[in-house]
């Protein structure tokens, strides 16, 4: 049986990721409707995840995939400096991240959640599942 690899967190953003998850904005409610209790193919997301000294809006620990939605803030060269040099680190960790505008989670659904079926796919291929009890080969 595989085991999930521990990623390191700052404990003082355990608050921070609290506030997020009860200020969070109209996409990411959206999102969040569609990735809880294991919709996406039984796999477990968590939303404003803690990882490193970063949180990330929707995190996959068995798929090491961390989704963010970004704002019109994120068009500002600074945060989106910030953005690159969080994800080169998410990226070290072994996570990759997918990002997409809010206003495509709501306009275009179908295609934010085949980029995420790709990945899911493409992951499973090199990654498989390992057997849930009473489950067999044959």
């Amino acid at each position: 049986m595989s085991r999930r690899k521990i990623i390191p967190y700052n404990p003082n953003l355990k608050q921070l990721a609290r506030q997020l998850r009860n200020d969070s904005t109209k996409a990411e409610i959206f999102m969040w409707k569609m990735l809880k209790g294991k919709q996406l193919y039984g796999y477990d997301f968590h939303r404003q995840k803690p990882i490193d000294n970063y949180i990330v809006d929707f995190f996959c620990n068995e798929l090491m995939l961390a989704i963010e939605l970004d704002g019109y803030s994120h068009i500002f060269p600074d945060v989106h400096q910030k953005d690159k040099e969080k994800e080169k680190k998410l990226n070290q960790l072994g996570v990759t991240v997918l990002h997409f505008w809010d206003d495509e989670i709501f306009r275009d659904t179908d295609n934010v959640f085949r980029v995420i079926e790709d990945y899911i796919s493409r992951y499973e291929e090199t990654h498989p599942r390992p057997l849930s009890r009473g489950e067999s080969n044959l």
